[in-house]
């Protein structure tokens, strides 16, 4: 799940299409043990700039199935990492040389998970406000200039963005 080179490329529609195949594999699997399944990120923003990396969201109405959830999740080849220092938001890793599957990161959240209600805020908003989207499209780009190497840079670079945008939650 470790991005080691950051390129930004223009919106691609094939990011929904791959987002649903993913989606319903993980619904057959796992149906009657989630909520919902969200894209989110910036491949989830018509129009919006991204790396070509789907952000998944899978939606738990609380801990009680966990394990299980885990389990059937390592049946798909994927492997929990924790939480990785952020609350309530489960990072799970594939070997994607053996996938067949299109680039994505899947986290598990609990429907309480300040980190889901972020990740869907911010999808709504820059869907929603074009000036915006526009401008966060120039920073991410800038910072893929910047920062190509540097996953850790990059996110920083492009917090002070999100960070006005979450003031608006």
């Amino acid at each position: 799940m470790h991005t080691k080179h950051i390129e930004i490329e223009n919106y691609d529609p094939k990011w929904l299409f791959n987002f649903n195949k993913i989606k319903n594999i993980l619904v057959v699997k796992l149906d009657g043990f989630i909520l919902d399944i969200e894209h989110v990120g910036s491949t989830a923003v018509v129009g919006l700039c991204a790396k070509p990396i789907l952000d998944i969201d899978v939606v738990i109405k609380d801990y009680s199935n966990f394990d299980l959830i885990k389990g059937k999740l390592s049946e798909l080849g994927y492997t929990c990492e924790g939480d990785l220092g952020i609350p309530d938001h489960f990072a799970f890793c594939y070997d994607e040389s053996k996938s067949k599957l299109f680039r994505h990161h899947l986290y598990v959240c609990p429907v309480f998970s300040e980190a889901l209600k972020k990740h869907i805020f911010l999808r709504n908003y820059l869907s929603a406000h074009e000036i915006e989207r526009r401008e966060y499209c120039k920073i991410k780009s800038k910072g893929a200039e910047l920062y190509p190497d540097n996953i850790s840079k990059y996110i920083e670079y492009k917090s002070g963005f999100i960070d006005e945008i979450y003031k608006n939650m």
